[in-house]
C-alpha cells in the first residue's frame, strides 16, 4: 500500500449542519499507514464508535493484503506457508486479472519479486539485479485459485497488491459508512477516494490532483487541477514520490514493467482515473502508467468511456494535459 497520497481532498465550509441538510461527522487519522479522512452523514453513530470501526476494518485488511507485514496473510502465501486464501485476496486477484487482461501484460501482480528488487517493497534495492532470473517467476500465468486455495506452478511466485488493495480498502470503508446510514460522504486514503452525494454545502465533492514535480511531498499546496464527483471512485498515480537515482544518476521509479522487469519512466508523470469503485481506478491508473505516454493513450482510444486525466512533461518545465472526452464534464475550470 502506498505510502502517500497523490491527490488531495478540498473541503469548504464550516464543519457545522445547516438547516434542512444532513448532520456530518467527520473523522481523521491513520489507515494503511498513511492519512485517513472521512466525512459522512452517518446515523446513529458517534464519531469514536465510527473511527473504532475503522480501525477494525483498517486492521483487517492489513492482517490480509500487506507486504510490509511479515505476518499477513499475503506475506505467509508468498513464503507458501499456507495456500488459502481470503476473500479479500481472491477478489484482488480477480480484478488483477481482469486489468492485465487490458494492460498487454505491462499490469500483472506477480511483480512483487521486482518491485523488491528496485527496492520498493521495504528492502534496499539491489545494486545489479539479476533481471532475467527474476522473470523466470514472474507471470499471471504461474499462479491461480482453486476452490479457496493458491495454486503456483512456481514456489518463488510472489503476489504484490500494491496497485489495487489500498483502492480496494477504501471500497470497504466507503460500504462500511453505508451500513452506517450514510447517503453523502467521502472516504480518502492516502489520496484515494471514494464518494457519493454531496458536501456539506449541497455541491458536488471537489478533489484537487496535485501538480507532478520530482519529490512533491506536500498535501494539497500544489494543485494542477480540481475534479467534481458525486459518484464513485478515484485514484491518482505517478512516479514523482517513490523514486530514487542509481549511481548513474538515472531515475528508478517504482512502477516496473512485469515484461522486462525494469522500471517504466516517461514524460506520462501522473494518471488520475474515475471509475465506479476505487478499486478499478487504483488499477486501471497504475495500469495506464506503466504503459508509458503514447501507449496509455492508444490505450484509452481502445476503451470509450473511461474516465481519465493525464499530465505529461511538456518543453522546460512546462505540463501537458489530456482529457478523455468521458472525463471532461468532471473538471472544474
Amino acid at each position: 500500500m502506498r505510502l502517500f497520497g497523490l491527490v488531495a481532498v478540498v473541503v469548504s465550509g464550516l464543519f457545522v449542519s445547516c438547516a434542512g441538510r444532513p448532520d456530518y461527522t467527520t473523522v481523521d487519522g491513520v489507515m494503511l499507514g498513511t492519512t485517513l479522512h472521512v466525512v459522512a452523514d452517518v446515523r446513529g453513530v458517534s464519531s469514536g464508535e465510527l473511527y473504532a470501526a475503522v480501525m477494525e476494518l483498517d486492521r483487517e485488511a492489513k492482517a490480509s493484503m500487506s507486504i510490509f507485514d511479515e505476518g499477513s496473510l499475503l506475506s505467509r502465501l508468498n513464503r507458501n506457508e499456507t495456500d488459502t486464501v481470503d476473500r479479500h485476496i481472491a477478489f484482488n486477484l480477480h480484478l488483477a486479472d481482469s486489468i492485465g487482461a487490458l494492460s498487454d501484460g505491462r499490469y500483472d501482480v506477480t511483480v512483487k519479486p521486482l518491485v523488491e528488487a528496485w527496492g520498493f517493497a521495504g528492502k534496499a534495492a539491489q545494486a545489479h539485479p539479476n533481471i532475467d532470473s527474476i522473470l523466470a517467476f514472474v507471470g499471471r500465468d504461474k499462479v491461480h485459485i482453486e476452490g479457496n486455495r493458491l495454486v503456483k506452478s512456481d514456489p518463488r511466485v510472489q503476489l504484490d497488491f500494491n496497485s489495487v488493495a489500498k483502492g480496494y480498502t477504501v471500497d470497504l470503508l466507503a460500504a462500511l459508512v453505508e451500513r452506517f446510514g450514510a447517503e453523502n460522504y467521502i472516504v480518502d486514503i492516502g489520496g484515494e477516494v471514494r464518494c457519493r452525494g454531496v458536501n456539506r454545502q449541497g455541491h458536488p465533492w471537489r478533489i484537487g490532483v496535485e501538480t507532478p514535480f520530482d519529490g512533491n511531498m506536500t498535501d494539497g499546496d500544489y494543485l494542477q487541477r480540481r475534479i467534481q464527483l458525486t459518484d464513485g471512485g478515484l485514484a491518482t498515480s505517478g512516479n514523482y514520490r517513490r523514486f530514487y537515482l542509481d549511481a548513474d544518476g538515472n531515475k528508478v521509479a517504482h512502477t516496473i514493467d512485469p515484461r522486462t522487469g525494469r522500471s517504466i519512466v516517461s514524460r506520462l508523470l501522473s494518471v488520475t482515473v474515475v471509475a465506479p469503485t476505487c478499486a478499478e481506478a487504483d488499477a486501471l491508473g497504475t495500469m495506464f502508467l506503466a504503459m508509458g505516454a503514447d501507449d496509455a493513450r492508444a490505450a484509452v482510444d481502445r476503451m470509450p468511456g473511461v474516465k481519465v486525466y493525464f499530465i505529461l512533461a511538456g518543453d522546460g518545465d512546462r505540463y501537458e494535459e489530456y482529457v478523455s472526452p468521458a472525463m471532461k464534464p468532471l473538471i472544474m475550470e
